[in-house]
C-alpha cells in the first residue's frame, strides 16, 4: 500500500477515530445492558409462579435480544478492526488493499 495514494487526510482520520471510539463505547454499553437484562429476566422467571404464555413471551424476547446482541458484537469487531487500521496507517483501504470511498467511511466509519 502506497501512502502517496492514501485518499484521506489526517484530520479526517482523527475525526473517524473519535467516531469509532464513541461507537465502541456505545456498543459495549448496550451489549452489557442487554446481557444484564437477560440475566435478570432469567433469574426472575426461576423464582416465580407463572403462566406458560409468559415463558413463551420471555423466550421470544430473549431470542430477539440475543440477535441484537450478536449483531452488536459483530459490529464491535468491525469497529475494533477499523481502529486497528487507523493505528496501522491503513484506514481507508479494504483488507485487500482497495480504497474505500470517503463517503462510505463517513456513513459507516467501520467500513
Amino acid at each position: 500500500m502506497n501512502s502517496k495514494t492514501h485518499p484521506l487526510d489526517q484530520a479526517f482520520i482523527e475525526k473517524q477515530r473519535h467516531k469509532l471510539t464513541t461507537l465502541r463505547a456505545e456498543l459495549l454499553r448496550t451489549t452489557q445492558a442487554s446481557e444484564t437484562e437477560e440475566a435478570q429476566i432469567t433469574a426472575q422467571s426461576l423464582g416465580e409462579a407463572h403462566e406458560s404464555e409468559d415463558d413463551a413471551q420471555r423466550l421470544a424476547m430473549l431470542e430477539i435480544e440475543g440477535h441484537v446482541v450478536a449483531r452488536d458484537l459483530q459490529r464491535l469487531s468491525r469497529v475494533e478492526r477499523a481502529l486497528q487500521k487507523i493505528d496501522e496507517g491503513t484506514y481507508g483501504f479494504s483488507d485487500t488493499g482497495q480504497p474505500i470511498p470517503r463517503e462510505r467511511l463517513e456513513a459507516i466509519p467501520e467500513a
